[in-house]
């Protein structure tokens, strides 16, 4: 546990350090210390109504950077090593001027060790007037900073605040928006399901009651906004052959339906309610006027990443300027609200008829 402990207390440090904003949290201080060292200068020359000289001027810029730079590492150094939260700010406070006065006496010390080791003045410790003119100005620089970053990070929790409102009022529109196209059912689909069931009540009571529930089902799955927005290629499919095994009551013979998909896909995520549409244009734009022979096929895979979803018959041909219907709408209106510009959509007509979507990969 202790070395466990020691490991990580300086992986901490090593973060620290590392930070990437760090060599720029110093430059900014190196400059701001400049500045100050610069006012300072003018200051200083002014009160005594002559230029201090260079030599003067130099220690000053070299005194207020080398406080700017001791000041912003000792405060950052202990906010980071300190976790405070929002009623600790008495003690954040504290901390923030003790370590602005540790760090102004360490300076001071620094500046009378260089010069003594680059131009031999004496040094002797502790610097009490040096101390006492320090503290003021140190006093006076954080309270500005101190109020400056306050109300800085006061705007940006606002900002923030702000910014997750928009995003939680963009979910909420994009979640409404789904339910809307997840709960339609073509009504002409209604119409011509309930009359293929009238139609089978005297002739055939138990198919038409099976008829009955799988229409049931298929309402329940399209309704229920307690779903997710993904489902699983095997629960979607399911739907889908509840829908075609209503649709082959109508059509009996006339066509084929061909289901094949990939097992491997079986637990893959799409869009809920994404396939049903588009089998439903095809059969009403596609195999309208094929008399015999006509062929549905489904087919899901999947290619680098992809899932891949391949509606494809025998009938009519896109045209060259398509109309796009109820199906196809709500086909590109889903697949942008939940993958934006990461899926694919083509309509072709060789070497098959067919509308092929690919989406990525999300496993269930």
């Amino acid at each position: 546990m202790k070395d466990n402990c020691g490991t990580d207390t300086e992986s901490k440090r090593i973060r620290i350090f590392n930070n990437r904003g760090f060599l720029m949290r110093n430059l900014t201080y190196a400059l701001v210390g400049i500045g100050i060292g610069c006012i300072l200068s003018i200051l200083i020359s002014a009160f005594n109504a002559q230029f201090i000289g260079f030599r003067a001027a130099t220690y000053q810029l070299l005194f207020s950077v080398i406080i700017s730079l001791s000041i912003s590492n000792s405060v950052y150094i202990s906010q980071k090593l300190l976790k405070f939260n929002k009623d600790q700010i008495w003690i954040f406070i504290v901390v923030y001027y003790a370590s602005s006065l540790l760090a102004m006496f360490i300076a001071i010390e620094t500046i009378y060790l260089v010069q003594w080791a680059l131009l031999g003045n004496p040094y002797h410790f502790f610097h009490p007037y040096d101390y006492l003119v320090s503290s003021i100005l140190v006093i006076i620089v954080c309270t500005i900073l101190y109020i400056y970053h306050s109300q800085k990070a006061r705007l940006n929790a606002r900002i923030a605040e702000k910014d997750m409102d928009v995003l939680k009022l963009r979910q909420m529109k994009t979640q409404a928006e789904l339910a809307t196209l997840q709960s339609k059912i073509n009504p002409h689909f209604l119409y011509n399901a309930l009359n293929a069931i009238a139609s089978l009540i005297h002739e055939n009571p138990d198919q038409a009651e099976e008829m009955t529930l799988k229409l049931s089902k298929l309402f329940r799955y399209s309704i229920n906004n307690n779903q997710e927005d993904l489902v699983t290629v095997a629960e979607d499919m399911e739907i889908v052959s509840t829908y075609l095994d209503i649709e082959q009551v109508r059509f009996g013979d006339r066509i084929n339906f061909v289901l094949e998909v990939d097992p491997a896909v079986a637990q893959e995520k799409l869009p809920r309610f994404l396939i049903q549409p588009l089998v439903e244009n095809a059969l009403k734009h596609g195999l309208k006027d094929v008399i015999v022979n006509a062929e549905l096929r489904i087919r899901i895979g999947k290619n680098t990443g992809y899932l891949v979803i391949g509606i494809i018959d025998n009938g009519v041909d896109f045209p060259a300027e398509l109309n796009i219907g109820y199906g196809l709408q709500s086909t590109y209106d889903k697949l942008n609200l939940l993958y934006g510009s990461g899926y694919e959509l083509q309509l072709l007509n060789k070497p098959l008829k067919q509308i092929e979507i690919q989406i990525p990969l999300q496993h269930g």
